[in-house]
């Protein structure tokens, strides 16, 4: 079965469970809520594999659900370009039917519909359906995260944003971030996979290598496909496997897997153009985009509660264009921290962290920018602890534009005065020269410093 084949049915699959015409429930496989290209591409590769196969016992459908409040289509090619390209290249390169040949274009949109699954589908599905019951509990294996937002009861029960008519059953995860201690271990179904192992670079390592370790990648032309869309998760995370730091031995394993899948069917295949066209089309993404896209594109947040009581909310937000690209993006350094501040009342935060990551001139750096709402002492509080904390490991320097014409340094001390200071918000700018802490080390530092408080 082609990848897209595999999509389309289990798109169907989703909607025949939604009119009760399912024999069997299917498991939905549930990427975090950044719904960046790993955790994207982490859910396709686990349910195709996975498919009637797992769990052993009882095999089931599995869906790949993407964590996106937008419904598949138009918008999601505009979001999120780089999935668009990257499914567009393992499946069309060449062809495996003549019928799957579509654009890489806002043309796709007609076919993204057609074959894939979103948060915001599944909820318009159900209110469409007039003899849906008033509360839906559903299975899920969750990929690239292990724990949803709302939890509930018993251990391992819980609800996403925007789906709140769903509650999912967690029967399996296997994850590259710190264990929230979501997941009940001793609950899930046999021979289900439990794997949290923070360290590889990318969550498809993790699942490319199990997988392969319990035989159920097969060889052939449409496994290619499917070892062209891992590879592409893996690869960006990584940097193309030079991100100093993010690369273990797990990533190197399942990369060099995957590329003798594709060497197998197509000798001649480009494994550098691949990579380039991808980065290119996520560097370029952000260009079509909203100021508030920008935030809200590659977000996760989290709810902390101090020793003391207090609840703070943190909500972290990516970026693969500069901090000095999103102010100009916003018009004006005020009116960037005004659309932080719009943004942190939206999502009822009490600490926005904006983290960029980019390239320029062939060096690689990071920056920070911390603000914290004044009207929450422990936001405060918290931030203030984290810079003591965790600086100096994170290497924070005085944030600073790399060049000398005249115009730029006006602008960089506008954005520097702006974006460090006290009154109103607490806020701060920095450069993060340790340019091996991606969000997945930074976010617990600063959940640590509200526990503490």
């Amino acid at each position: 079965m082609t990848l897209l084949q595999f999509l389309r049915q289990a798109r169907q699959v989703h909607l025949q469970f939604l009119s009760g015409t399912l024999p069997e429930p299917p498991i939905y496989v549930l990427g975090n809520p950044s719904a960046d290209l790993d955790s994207i591409i982490s859910a396709i590769v686990y349910s195709y594999c996975a498919s009637n196969r797992l769990p052993s016992t009882t095999p089931r459908p599995h869906i790949p659900l993407l964590n996106l409040p937008i419904p598949a289509g138009p918008e999601l090619y505009r979001l999120r370009p780089e999935f668009v390209t990257t499914l567009w290249l393992s499946t069309n390169f060449p062809p495996l039917k003549p019928d799957e040949r579509f654009e890489n274009s806002s043309e796709s949109g007609k076919l993204l519909h057609e074959h894939i699954v979103t948060i915001a589908d599944f909820a318009q599905s159900l209110q469409e359906n007039a003899t849906r019951p008033s509360k839906l509990i559903a299975d899920a294996t969750l990929v690239d995260w292990n724990a949803m937002p709302h939890r509930a009861d018993p251990q391992g029960h819980g609800s996403v944003t925007g789906l709140s008519e769903v509650t999912f059953r967690t029967v399996g995860c296997i994850d590259h971030h710190v264990d929230e201690h979501f997941v009940p271990a001793n609950a899930l179904p046999a021979n289900q996979p439990l794997i949290i192992q923070p360290g590889p670079g990318s969550c498809s390592s993790l699942i490319t290598n199990e997988l392969v370790r319990r035989g159920l990648w097969a060889d052939s032309a449409e496994s290619a496909q499917l070892a062209k869309l891992a590879l592409a998760a893996i690869l960006i995370d990584t940097s193309n496997l030079m991100a100093e730091g993010k690369v273990t031995d797990v990533d190197i394993r399942a990369v060099e897997f995957l590329r003798k899948q594709v060497a197998r069917q197509d000798p001649k295949w480009d494994a550098e153009a691949f990579y380039n066209e991808i980065n290119s089309a996520k560097k370029n993404s952000l260009d079509l985009l909203t100021l508030d896209e920008v935030l809200e594109r590659d977000y996760k947040e989290w709810s902390e509660v101090s020793s003391s009581g207090e609840s703070v909310k943190l909500g972290f937000c990516s970026s693969v264009k500069p901090i000095r690209w999103i102010v100009e993006k916003a018009g004006a350094p005020q009116q960037f921290l005004d659309a932080v501040r719009a943004f942190a009342a939206s999502k009822k935060l009490d600490v926005v962290v904006v983290m960029t990551s980019f390239t320029s001139e062939g060096k690689f750096s990071r920056e920070l920018f911390v603000c914290a709402m004044c009207h929450c002492d422990a936001a405060v509080k918290a931030a203030e602890a984290f810079v003591e904390q965790a600086g100096s490991d994170l290497g924070f320097e005085r944030w600073s534009v790399d060049c000398r014409d005249p115009d730029t340094t006006e602008r960089e001390n506008e954005i520097r005065s702006t974006l460090d200071g006290d009154s109103d918000l607490w806020r701060r700018l920095w450069m993060q020269t340790n340019t091996t802490a991606s969000r997945k080390q930074v976010a617990p530092l600063l959940r640590k410093a509200v526990a503490n408080l």
